[in-house]
């Protein structure tokens, strides 16, 4: 071998499970400009600023929260190994733990007690499956057929009176408010260019407005744990562990990790910010406990794990998109009709560069899609209310369809491990 072939530096070879289209912060803060271009264009063709504006952003933020939370819980529990479908009776629990213990003491002990009931709906989680090896699956749709009867009938017998006075049988009282933070100066100053409609301008206004503007302290801790998430699991010994006992416990164990341990701790706190999310819902989406509250978000917040490709910035991405459409069928819903268009033209982008990168298939396809969605928003005025209601779920398959070549979930996800077994 000669002298200059041996000094030849080799090509580093990649981690396994490491990304080398990992975006950097301004390639993310260039799509983001990119995206709130798009929606100028369209509102500026419309005629329907909707979609920017501070009120949408406030409102979208508030429906990404639970969604988040129960997102991120599964992205604890998974990362160390174990499947949490039971995240929906979680957030249940969480729901009546919150209003209950915030009408009988204060709103920030029932925010506690949320994350205690949840956390404990972990714990019953984590003995089942790590502690006893039932299948991970068959424990979580248990948890979510136990907890909301339970959480149902305390409420009909501890609220008697009150439902004796014509409130309904699956409600509570109501339960004092947490504060909210607007940014005094910034607020009023984003919204007076907001009423200008300047192209671009005024849309940037509206969605830094809406990030200032009665924000609950809730969506606060909500994008504080998610940023912690990241610093904890990634940059830390013990994530190091954790996310070890989710890729191989065999070899965690061999290397002297207490695989049980961890799977409790990341199972509990999968709970507790299930709870979280719940409490959102209770004491401040709505300031009251109620029967079905949740909506299937624990299976949403799921599905933007998924799409996050169990990563706290995918996640967050994930519960900002499906929050956004939530909001968006409440607030306003002809704004929906608008956001046919949106799609029309994001698929129509997607598809030149689909064509760039010579996948002509997928080209193909996704411009055919764009060109229905445009012939259907052409077409129509308005979408049929069922449908609107809809938005959320029929976004949830769509994205988790078109992510689902991408995804890498831990090796051994849901696997059934009992201490010792690699001996």
């Amino acid at each position: 071998m000669s002298t200059a072939t041996a000094s030849r530096p080799k090509p580093a070879v990649k981690a396994p499970g490491k990304s080398g289209g990992k975006l950097s912060l301004p390639v993310v803060l260039l799509l983001i400009a990119g995206a709130i271009l798009l929606l100028a264009a369209v509102g500026a063709a419309t005629g329907n600023h909707a979609l920017t504006s501070s009120g949408q952003i406030t409102a979208a933020l508030g429906a990404a929260v639970p969604i988040g939370m129960a997102g991120l819980g599964g992205l604890w529990a998974e990362r160390a190994g174990v499947v949490n479908i039971g995240l929906e009776g979680m957030m249940v629990a969480g729901t009546f733990a919150g209003a209950w213990v915030g009408y009988l003491v204060n709103p920030w002990v029932g925010l506690l007690a949320a994350i205690a009931a949840g956390a404990f709906g972990g714990l019953l989680h984590a003995v089942i499956t790590v502690g006893f090896g039932v299948d991970h699956i068959v424990s979580g749709v248990g948890i979510n057929l136990l907890v909301p009867g339970i959480c149902l009938y305390v409420n009909r017998i501890y609220y008697q009176d009150y439902r004796d006075a014509g409130a309904g049988a699956s409600m509570s009282p109501p339960t004092p408010g947490l504060p909210t933070i607007t940014v005094p100066g910034l607020s009023p100053w984003l919204d007076k260019i907001e009423t200008h409609h300047w192209f671009f301008v005024s849309d940037v206004a509206g969605v830094l407005g809406g990030v200032v503007t009665n924000l609950s302290v809730v969506t606060l801790v909500a994008a504080a744990l998610l940023v912690g998430s990241y610093f904890v699991l990634w940059r830390t010994t013990f994530g190091l562990r954790l996310r070890s006992c989710g890729e191989n416990p065999t070899a965690a164990e061999s290397l002297g990790v207490n695989v049980y341990k961890y799977k409790y701790i990341a199972v509990i706190a999968s709970g507790g910010f299930a709870g979280l999310g719940g409490a959102y819902l209770s004491m401040v989406a709505a300031s009251i406990y109620r029967d079905g509250q949740t909506g299937g978000r624990g299976y949403i917040g799921l599905a933007a794990m998924i799409f996050g490709n169990w990563l706290p910035g995918g996640l967050a991405t994930g519960a900002g998109l499906f929050g956004f459409t939530d909001s968006l069928q409440l607030r306003d819903p002809d704004s929906v009709h608008v956001l046919i268009l949106v799609i029309a033209l994001v698929l129509a982008l997607l598809a030149i560069w689909q064509g760039y990168r010579r996948k002509l298939v997928p080209a193909v396809v996704t411009l055919v899609a764009a060109a229905a969605m445009g012939l259907w928003y052409g077409t129509t005025d308005a979408v049929p209310r069922p449908l609107i209601v809809a938005t959320p779920y029929v976004i949830t398959l769509v994205v988790l369809a078109l992510s689902a070549q991408r995804l890498r979930p831990p090796k051994a996800d849901g696997q059934i491990y009992r201490k010792g077994q690699g001996k």
